[in-house]
């Protein structure tokens, strides 16, 4: 769905909410925290923005589980979707954070991989490269393109060098969380559209693995998992269309691909 000039200005307040928890959280996010430590200052920061957290009770269907926390914790080789828990943060241990707000009825959502300590230099590429892949495919976000180009170039950025992990994707954000369209993080010929339009407000989420490209949900029947144990991580920012280059709506500076 495109959005007109008045609701991409309201996308751009909820984005910049989401930015601004996740430049306060990259002081917070270290050896000894906790999930839900980390949890309650982002739920405060957004209740106290006048938004409410997206995530918290979010329930996709009908007999699910409403998910319990305000952001989504995935550590080491849980992908997406983890549940903050007590666990403390230890050096080394990536951290996927994925973070909404429903600011004036409009929705932000992005996520941020946390390198804590001294992760092993093979992770810290993998994330590293994820980010860079994720650059990528915004570049390409312009009218005339199309849904499955972003997947392309993200395939192609990585190099087949990562499991690329192909049941969750991204998607359309608005007045909800998730609107059409679903997008792929690869390469797919039989899923090229639709046609990219100025207006349009796209999440992209790369999710990658160090090893197999497959998953598993656990009993909690959110946490996602790696099937082999070994580490993934997940980057995603919320971009608009338009008719020049692609505006990264919860920008937070930190394409810099050290």
């Amino acid at each position: 769905m495109k959005k007109n000039s008045l609701q991409l200005e309201y996308m751009k307040q909820s984005g910049k909410l989401v930015a601004d928890i996740f430049n306060h959280l990259k002081t917070v996010v270290k050896p000894g925290v906790t999930g839900c430590e980390v949890d309650k200052i982002a739920e405060d920061m957004i209740r106290s923005r006048g938004a409410r957290p997206a995530f918290k009770n979010y329930q996709p269907h009908s007999g699910m589980t409403p998910f319990p926390s305000s952001i989504c914790w995935s550590i080491n080789d849980e992908v997406i979707h983890g549940i903050p828990s007590d666990k403390v943060v230890k050096d080394g241990d990536v951290i996927s954070v994925d973070l909404g707000v429903e600011l004036n009825g409009y929705f932000g959502d992005s996520a941020y991989t946390f390198l804590v300590g001294n992760v092993d230099p093979v992770v810290k590429k993998m994330s590293n490269d994820t980010q860079r892949a994720l650059w990528e495919a915004i570049q390409i976000c312009v009218p005339g393109n199309y849904v499955g180009d972003i997947g392309k170039m993200i395939e192609y950025t990585l190099q087949r060098q990562y499991g690329i992990v192909r049941e969750f994707c991204g998607h359309g954000v608005g007045t909800k969380l998730h609107e059409k369209p679903s997008i792929v993080n690869y390469n797919d010929p039989k899923r090229r559209g639709p046609k990219l339009e100025a207006g349009m407000v796209l999440a992209i989420e790369p999710m990658i693995n160090i090893g197999t490209e497959k998953v598993i949900v656990k009993e909690d029947g959110w946490t996602v998992v790696t099937a082999d144990g070994k580490p993934s991580c997940h980057w995603e920012h919320m971009i608009a269309v338009t008719i020049g280059d692609p505006i990264i709506l919860t920008d937070r500076g930190d394409f810099n691909f050290s």
